[in-house]
């Protein structure tokens, strides 16, 4: 029984990293990458792969934790969580990407993983849900950011939300634009 894993969250500016894994019962039509899938798609994947996977686990490494490790180590941390998660224990971990979390399982990285393998897509698309739904509550806490148009990212707007308001407290202060607005 093999399981996949995905992170979503490492680019933006705020918010937790996410990570994901999954161990499919059966296949479910239609998975892929979630950065190639709509939003409305994902949401309904995301439901789907809930109510039949065989065991599936999202965690996340917060702001706090990506500021003290860097965000590579946080993803691996997030990733470690999910899979320890699992109510299953899976066979195998497939991860997307190049770097594998330490964990006392047989694990491979796969690039472009979560294009090729259903269960690295299936958690590709419960992270990204997940960190999406997160970052929307982020937005009612603080509206002036912008968190529900760009989730975090560097877009232009969230550029110029931060040199006007300086940053909140879900900020990554270690990352390039957000020490720049510390000064």
């Amino acid at each position: 029984m093999k399981c996949g894993v995905d992170e979503a969250g490492r680019g933006p500016l705020a918010g937790p990293v996410y990570a994901a894994a999954v161990i499919l019962n059966r296949p479910i039509e239609g998975l892929n990458d979630s950065k190639k899938l709509s939003e409305k798609k994902r949401i309904a994947l995301a439901s789907r792969i809930k109510s039949e996977a065989l065991s599936w686990c999202i965690a996340s490494a917060t702001e706090a934790e990506i500021d003290e490790i860097n965000i590579l180590n946080a993803s691996l941390l997030a990733m470690k969580r999910a899979i320890q998660g699992l109510v299953v224990i899976p066979g195998e971990v497939l991860v997307d990407g190049i770097h594998c979390p330490r964990v006392d399982l047989p694990i491979r990285a796969i690039v472009g993983g979560d294009a090729l393998v259903a269960e690295i897509s299936a958690a590709s698309i419960l992270a990204k849900t997940a960190r999406d739904d997160y970052m929307l509550d982020l937005h009612d806490a603080y509206p002036e950011y912008g968190f529900d148009r760009h989730k975090g990212y560097p877009t232009k707007l969230h550029l110029d939300a931060l040199k006007r308001h300086g940053p909140s407290k879900v900020h990554r202060m270690s990352f390039g634009p957000v020490k720049a607005c510390l000064r």
